[in-house]
């Protein structure tokens, strides 16, 4: 049996014979820890396929899976913010916005267009939280109305895909007003009888939450997203008390009404096309 025993100690492949594995072939979950092929978790609308756990995505994404073969029309695709209040931090606000722009490839923090999906013609709003943590700043505001109006003169569903940190500080009082803003031309909406989807995203916070994100003829959402208005450390401070298991988990609040279902990502496109259907 001397062939079984290894005779030499270590690996004494050469280095020029050795080969690196490119990077991005492996997925693994934040969640349960175990590894996925790249390929194979995209294949699966960037859900794990052992714990299912939804993986942030942004509007490339959503697009992606929502308009048929991606075909849509983007509206507003220029429009960036502006520095009303001279605003400083550890930066110039105009100077963050052009380095956010640079990294992400994103003119804002929400994009917006139009095209079918499974032939139903509608428009989809939907936010990325990697531009300044999603935040609601004017920009945001104005893209989403505009979108609005152009569901009211196309007489087409609207669909807002909520994925923010809340307001934008660096815009203060311009930030707070996009919330009256949007939730007026979703009256609007109401008013023509145009189908309006709010899809709640991880995470959706602030005073998105406080405004269009609740204010859907369905509102629903992906599992386990986390959907509040103050973040779970503020509330405990300030109430003093432990908060619930599960508190301000998307099941959470479909159990106390908040929601009307939870959609899986898969799934999406079909449920939400099934149901503009019914809606007509």
């Amino acid at each position: 049996m001397s062939w079984f025993i290894r005779k030499e100690k270590g690996i004494n492949t050469p280095t020029e014979m050795k080969r690196e594995a490119p990077d991005g072939l492996w997925y693994q979950c934040p969640n349960c820890k175990k590894i996925t092929a790249t390929r194979e978790h995209k294949l699966n609308a960037y859900t794990c396929p052992h714990c299912n756990y939804h993986e942030k995505v942004g509007s490339d994404v959503y697009f992606e899976l929502l308009f048929d073969q991606n075909k849509f029309t983007e509206l507003d695709a220029d429009l960036t913010s502006g520095d009303p209040l001279n605003f400083v931090d550890t930066k110039a606000y105009p100077d963050r916005i052009k380095a956010t722009q640079a990294k992400t490839g994103l003119k804002d923090a929400v994009r917006t267009g139009h095209g079918k999906m499974n032939d139903v013609k509608v428009v989809i709003a939907c936010m990325d939280f990697n531009f300044i943590g999603g935040s609601m700043g004017s920009v945001v505001g104005e893209k989403i109305a505009r979108a609005i109006n152009y569901s009211l003169k196309h007489k087409q569903p609207f669909l807002m895909i909520s994925k923010s940190g809340g307001a934008r500080m660096m815009e203060a009082g311009f930030s707070l007003m996009q919330m009256a803003k949007t939730s007026a031309r979703l009256a609007l909406l109401s008013e023509e009888k145009i189908p309006y989807i709010s899809l709640l995203t991880d995470p959706t916070t602030g005073g998105v939450t406080a405004s269009y994100a609740m204010l859907g003829d369905f509102n629903i959402s992906e599992p386990e997203a986390l959907i509040g208005f103050a973040g779970p450390r503020v509330i405990r401070e300030t109430i003093g008390k432990d908060l619930p298991k599960g508190f301000q988990s998307a099941e959470f609040v479909l159990e106390h009404g908040f929601l009307d279902f939870i959609v899986d990502r898969k799934d999406l496109k079909d449920k939400l096309s099934s149901l503009l259907t019914m809606l007509k």
